[in-house]
């Protein structure tokens, strides 16, 4: 299964974002998507922001993501 998880950019070199969710910090290619400000939620897959949020869905999703682990659901 493959999982994109949102979270919050923090810091833009060039094409490349640190993002930021709980305390957890990636490094993520911004090539795929225009116009990413630091404190935008972007989504997160395999190394890339492949998708920018707004930060009502992005907090829906982490609510989703967090509760499935809460109930055990762990991704295969």
């Amino acid at each position: 299964m493959c999982l994109g998880v949102p979270m919050q950019v923090i810091k833009i070199d060039n094409e490349m974002a640190v993002c930021e969710i709980d305390g957890v910090r990636r490094e993520a290619s911004l090539m795929m998507i225009d116009g990413v400000k630091v404190g935008d939620y972007v989504l997160i897959h395999a190394g890339f922001a492949i998708e920018r949020l707004d930060q009502g869905e992005a907090q829906l999703t982490l609510d989703a993501l967090r509760g499935a682990l809460d109930q055990g659901l762990l991704p295969e």
